[in-house]
């Protein structure tokens, strides 16, 4: 006899009709509802207060159409909306996962190790999907599981890059953490060795000034035909903009386990990404992508510049990608999820 499936609430950011971007909760709760969960999402509320009492209230007000929570944990002001959540879990003695997100977490919680520790030790299973995240937090929680980001291969066409031109994309929302203008600061440098050099832009604008910044930057290096913001595009839209360039770009300051960098591998690009935070444990140096300093154009450039110089480099990269992508897959991603969520509420 097939065990039922407990009717679960998400909490976490279902704002991409909003922000254009599509963050990894939204694509588990579709995935979910279509194996035939009972799915309750919240928040798609953008602004602070109406986000914070939307999730409150729903948490509330649909105490008795779930059994288990699930809660996505960011820091910064977003951790703020995981306590909430959190206490009225605990007051309605409802069990919850809490899942880490984002690189700058471990700094969060060496900051405030109470209030991290508090919403830790009150979820009945800590997940995250990043072999960084656990790791650094494991002082504050032993027993996390990894439960990896996910994509549906099916979605790509995977594609050996056994020859590569010098045409990079960057893939990424405008914010000063994922660093845009190293893009336009390491093509400064890769143009004088490859004059045909061309960056392609995609992502929607945060509207923190990052946007204006690197257009600056861009005509500062004289870059502006070389150059094509896109903006942000349907999801359904990613795999095609990856199936033009060759070599994918990843700038980030701070960053975890990004989904961009796993449409990539997917689609079997060649990656040069920065080693900031939880992208050592993504990606190996050398062997899927090229990894180098954050904020550096020089080693960025140059690292460019060594995939295409060097012919045996990128096809041995792109099929290394490739095959490191399989276990980000949603067929091996969803079912984790589904065990825990059946553990959990037992």
């Amino acid at each position: 006899m097939q065990t039922r499936n407990p009717p679960v609430l998400m909490v976490g950011n279902f704002l991409s009709a909003s922000v254009k971007t599509r963050f990894v909760c939204e694509e588990l709760a579709k995935r979910l509802s279509a194996a035939n969960w009972s799915v309750i999402t919240t928040s798609c509320k953008h602004p602070r207060l109406l986000r914070l009492a939307d999730i409150v209230h729903t948490a509330w007000s649909r105490r008795h159409d779930y059994k288990v929570a699930q809660l996505d944990v960011y820091s910064g002001a977003a951790f703020v909306w995981a306590e909430a959540a959190a206490h009225v879990f605990r007051h309605l003695g409802k069990p919850f996962v809490a899942t880490l997100h984002g690189g700058n977490l471990p700094l969060f919680s060496q900051r405030w190790p109470r209030r991290v520790g508090r919403l830790l030790r009150a979820a009945a299973s800590v997940t995250t999907p990043s072999p960084y995240l656990q790791h650094e937090l494991e002082w504050l929680c032993t027993d996390m599981k990894l439960i990896p980001n996910a994509v549906d291969l099916s979605r790509y066409s995977p594609r050996v890059r056994a020859e590569i031109a010098p045409n990079l994309l960057w893939l990424r929302a405008f914010h000063r953490i994922y660093n845009p203008n190293l893009a336009a600061d390491a093509l400064a440098l890769i143009v004088p060795e490859f004059p045909d050099a061309c960056l392609t832009i995609v992502g929607p604008d945060k509207h923190d000034g990052s946007r204006e910044s690197f257009v600056a930057a861009v005509a500062g290096h004289g870059l502006t035909t070389r150059v094509k913001i896109v903006g942000a595009v349907a999801n359904d839209a990613v795999p095609i903009w990856l199936n033009k360039a060759d070599i994918f770009v990843n700038t980030t300051t701070i960053d975890n386990t990004p989904v961009s960098v796993l449409e990539a591998m997917a689609s079997g690009m060649c990656i040069v990404s920065t080693a900031a935070g939880g992208i050592p444990y993504l990606l190996r140096d050398g062997d899927d992508a090229l990894l180098v300093p954050p904020d550096d154009p020089g080693a960025m450039a140059s690292a460019v510049c060594t995939l295409l110089v060097d012919k045996g480099l990128p096809p041995r990269l792109s099929r290394e990608a490739i095959a490191a992508a399989k276990a980000h897959d949603w067929s091996v991603v969803l079912p984790a999820w589904e065990a825990l969520f059946h553990a959990v509420s037992n």
